[in-house]
């Protein structure tokens, strides 16, 4: 195996299939256009499944928290708690320690949208990972992981 497989020079980088962070943003959303095609007739958007996918891991959780855990500007999870309220997946109650804080709960239509939905993002996967052998797969995840985990500490963020 190559010592390296960086490139040496800046105008490598000006080649956009040499940037990892490039190839990341186009398959991230490239992920994102394939599963809200099969989560849109189930009447879940690409934002609201962001949030349903956090909130079926941990169910009433405050919105700061739901922000943190999508990765999101509070103004956008706002934005997209608003539309699960209104689609009828969840329900948003205040804290009655600090009215500022308000928790937001699955309905029981989420929950069972659950069973319907995590299969079809398991097919989008199998999809993009068709033809990919199983041990370059699980490099691909440390990968991630790793620069998941370098840009936190670079940052200064939690990397949860």
């Amino acid at each position: 195996m190559p010592k390296s497989t960086k490139p040496q020079k800046l105008d490598d980088y000006l080649e956009p299939m040499h940037s990892v962070g490039y190839l990341t943003r186009v398959n991230f959303r490239m992920f994102s256009a394939a599963l809200e095609r099969l989560t849109l007739p189930h009447g879940v958007s690409g934002g609201q499944w962001r949030l349903l996918r956090v909130l079926w891991e941990e169910d009433n959780i405050t919105q700061r928290v739901l922000s943190e855990r999508t990765g999101t500007k509070e103004a956008t999870t706002v934005h997209a708690v608003r539309s699960l309220i209104n689609a009828g997946l969840v329900i948003q109650t205040p804290c009655s320690e600090d009215k500022r804080k308000r928790y937001i709960t699955l309905t029981a239509r989420a929950r069972r949208l659950r069973a319907k939905l995590m299969p079809l993002a398991m097919q989008v996967n199998e999809q993009a990972l068709a033809g990919i052998s199983a041990e370059h797969v699980a490099i691909t995840r440390q990968v991630l992981a790793k620069t998941h985990a370098n840009l936190c500490d670079q940052l200064g963020v939690s990397n949860d």
